[in-house]
C-alpha cells in the first residue's frame, strides 16, 4: 500500500539514464511452487519427455525473443540471450535433472527447481560482477521452463495496457526485452545491479531504470504517480509540482550535455594543453565490438577470454578460440586489442575443468597459477592468440602476476609456441607484445623487476584495492572500506607507473576506478598512459580529459599523495571535475 499522499524519495542504483514519470504498474509474480509427486517406474519416461518438450519450447521462445531484439536493436543487444540459450543447452544441468528424476522418482519440477537454485546460488556468491549476475539468467531460464511445464503463459507483462512505470521485485532480461516499449516509460525494481542483463537491456532500449531499491514494490501501489531518475538512482513517489518543474529544467540541461558528447566519438582524449591519453574499452564477447566502435574507444584494453570456457561441457579448441580473437582484431585494426589470458579459478569455474575445492579460492589456484600448472590448456590459448595476431594489433596480457618467476615461465611457453607455429608455417605477428596485470600488491612492490621483462603494465584496480585493503567489495558489511582513493592505493599506483617509465614501457589501467570520470584527472596526473573502461563510459571519460590541463592534473596528483584519507582525495577530484566539466556532472547527477 502507498504511504499517504506526501512525496516520498527512494534511493537505488541508476542503471539506464533518463527520467520517466507516470502511473505505477505493480508487477506481481505468479507463484511457481510445485507439490512433490512420487512417480511409478513406468511414469519416468513420460516425465523425461515432458522435460525435453519444455526445453524445446523454452529454446524456441528465447530464439524468437533474440530475433525480435536483433531486428529492433542490434546483434550486440540480442547477444545477451546467448547466455540464456547456453543454460538451456547446458547438458551438465540437463543430465543432473534427469538423474534426479530417475533416482528419486519425483516430478521434474521439483528437481529442476532444486538444481537451478543450487547453480544460481553458486553464481550469486562469486566475486566477479559479470558472473554473479548470471545467477539471474539461470533463474530466468528455469522459471520459463517451469511455466512451460505447467502450460502457463510465459509473459507476465500482458496486463500493461496504458503508459506506465513498471515497479517489481525483480525483472528478468526476457521481461525487459519483451516490454511494450510504447507503454512502459521506465521501471524500478527491488533487486538488480548495473551489470545485470536486465540493466543492459534497459540501456539498449533506452528505458530509464533504477534497481536495488530493496522495498519499492512494498511502498508503491498501482496507480501512484512515480518519477524514475535513471541518472541518480532516485525514485520519487507522488512528486510535487515543484519537483516536476525542477526535473523538467534538469532534463533540458542533460539534453544539452548529451549533445556535446555526441561529437566526441572520433576525437582524441587530449587535454587542453595537448597531452594525449588512450581511452580504450573492456569487453567480454566478440559482439561487444559494436559498442566499442559506437562509443569511439581507441581499441580494447581488456578482452576477457573466459567467455569461451564458461557454461560449456568441452574446452574450446585452438581454431575456435582463434576465430573469436581474430574477429575482434580484424574489426578494430589497426587499433590495439589486448587479450587477457585465461583467468579461471577464484570465482570463475568451467564445467570442463576439474578444479579443487579451496578454503579461500580468491587466494588460491587461479589465473596465471592455473595456466602454468595446466600448460596443455595455456599453450592452446597462446597458439590461438598468435594465430589471431596476423593483423598486427594483438597484445597478450597475463593476469594475477605476483612474482618474476611467473613472468619468465609464461614467456618461455610463449617462445616455445612461437617456434612451433613458425615451424608449421602458420603466420603470426613476430613482434607481438606481452604485458602483465598489476593487481596483486607484491607485483606493485617489485614493479621495477617486472618492468624489465614485459612490454607494458595494466593495473587491475578492482583486485589491487581488494587485496591491499583486505576488503571484499561485494560484502555489504565492509564495502564502506573499499576506497579507490585510499592513500595506500595512490602510492602503489605511483610506484608502479614510475617503475614502468623507468624501464621505458607504458602503463594502462583497466579497473572500475578508471570508469569514474571524476578520477580521470587524478589518474592522468599520476602518469597513467591508457584508461580502459566499459564502452558506454568512453565518451564521459574523454569529455573530462578534454576539459582539463595536464599541469592541473599533475598538481592534483601531487596534492592527493599528501592527503591522509580517501574522502579528502575524492573531494578534490570532484571539485576539479565540477569546475572544468560541469556538463559531465550534470549527466552523472
Amino acid at each position: 500500500m502507498s504511504e499517504g499522499g506526501a512525496e516520498l524519495t527512494l534511493q537505488g542504483v541508476g542503471v539506464s539514464p533518463g527520467v520517466a514519470t507516470g502511473p505505477a504498474f505493480l508487477l506481481t509474480r505468479r507463484d511457481l511452487r510445485f507439490v512433490e509427486r512420487q512417480l511409478d517406474p513406468e511414469e519416468i519416461p513420460r516425465e523425461i519427455v515432458r522435460f525435453e518438450e519444455a526445453l524445446i519450447a523454452t529454446r524456441s521462445q528465447l530464439r524468437e525473443i533474440q530475433r525480435k531484439v536483433e531486428r529492433a536493436l542490434d546483434r550486440e543487444s540480442a547477444g545477451i540471450f546467448d547466455a540464456h540459450l547456453l543454460v538451456v543447452d547446458d547438458r551438465a544441468v540437463v543430465e543432473e535433472v534427469l538423474r534426479g528424476v530417475q533416482s528419486r522418482r519425483v516430478n521434474v519440477e521439483v528437481v529442476l527447481q532444486e538444481v537451478a537454485e543450487r547453480y544460481a546460488d553458486a553464481l550469486a556468491q562469486m566475486d566477479d560482477d559479470y558472473l554473479r549476475e548470471r545467477a539471474a539468467d539461470v533463474r530466468d531460464v528455469a522459471r520459463r521452463v517451469l511455466l512451460n511445464l505447467a502450460g502457463q503463459p510465459v509473459s507476465e507483462l500482458g496486463g500493461v495496457a496504458e503508459p506506465c512505470v513498471v515497479v517489481a521485485g525483480d525483472l528478468s532480461p526476457s521481461d525487459t526485452a519483451t516490454m511494450p516499449r510504447d507503454r512502459v516509460l521506465g521501471f524500478a525494481t527491488d533487486l538488480g545491479s548495473p551489470t545485470s542483463h536486465t540493466a543492459i537491456m534497459a540501456r539498449a532500449l533506452e528505458i530509464p531504470a533504477v534497481v536495488g531499491l530493496h522495498d519499492a514494490s512494498l511502498r508503491i501501489s498501482t496507480g501512484d504517480r512515480v518519477l524514475v531518475d535513471g541518472h541518480t538512482g532516485r525514485v520519487i513517489v507522488r512528486p510535487s509540482p515543484a519537483t516536476l518543474e525542477r526535473y523538467g529544467a534538469l532534463a533540458r540541461a542533460r539534453e544539452t550535455a548529451r549533445a556535446r558528447l555526441e561529437g566526441l566519438r572520433d576525437q582524441p582524449a587530449r587535454t587542453l594543453d595537448g597531452y594525449e591519453v588512450v581511452v580504450a574499452a573492456n569487453i567480454e564477447l566478440p559482439q561487444d565490438v559494436d559498442a566499442v566502435l559506437r562509443h569511439g574507444a581507441q581499441g580494447v584494453g581488456l578482452f576477457r577470454s573466459e567467455f569461451l570456457y564458461l557454461s560449456r561441457p568441452h574446452m574450446p579448441d585452438e581454431m575456435e578460440q582463434a576465430r573469436a580473437y581474430e574477429e575482434v582484431a580484424r574489426r578494430l585494426a589497426p587499433a590495439p586489442v589486448i587479450i587477457r589470458t585465461l583467468d579461471l579459478g577464484g570465482d570463475k569455474f568451467a564445467s570442463s575443468v576439474k578444479m579443487p575445492q579451496e578454503v579461500n579460492p580468491y587466494l588460491g589456484w587461479r589465473a596465471i597459477r592455473f595456466c602454468l600448472a595446466r600448460p596443455e590448456i595455456f599453450r592452446v590459448q597462446l597458439r590461438a592468440i598468435l594465430r589471431a595476431s596476423v593483423h598486427r594489433n594483438v597484445r597478450i596480457m597475463y593476469p594475477m602476476i605476483s612474482n618474476v618467476d611467473e613472468v619468465e615461465r609464461a614467456a618461455a611457453h610463449l617462445a616455445q609456441v612461437r617456434a612451433e607455429l613458425e615451424a608449421e608455417g602458420v603466420p603470426f605477428d613476430p613482434d607481438i607484445e606481452a604485458g602483465i596485470m598489476v593487481e596483486v600488491p607484491s607485483a606493485a612492490l617489485i614493479a621495477p623487476q617486472l618492468a624489465r621483462r614485459v612490454a607494458f603494465f595494466s593495473i587491475g584496480t578492482n583486485d589491487l584495492i581488494q587485496y591491499t585493503l583486505a576488503v571484499d567489495r561485494v560484502n555489504e558489511q565492509v564495502t564502506y572500506l573499499y576506497e579507490p582513493t585510499h592513500p595506500a592505493i595512490l602510492r602503489l599506483l605511483r610506484q608502479t607507473i614510475e617503475a614502468a617509465r623507468g624501464a621505458g614501457i607504458w602503463t594502462g589501467l583497466c579497473g572500475e576506478m578508471g570508469a569514474q570520470p571524476a578520477l580521470a584527472p587524478l589518474l592522468i596526473g599520476l602518469g597513467v598512459d591508457e584508461l580502459s573502461v566499459s564502452p558506454n563510459m568512453v565518451p564521459l571519460v574523454k569529455a573530462v580529459i578534454r576539459s582539463v590541463r595536464l599541469s592541473e592534473c599533475e598538481r592534483l596528483a601531487s596534492e592527493a599523495l599528501r592527503c591522509e584519507n580517501a574522502a579528502e582525495v575524492l573531494a578534490m577530484c570532484r571539485r576539479l571535475t565540477e569546475a572544468r566539466a560541469p556538463h559531465i556532472v550534470t549527466l552523472l547527477g
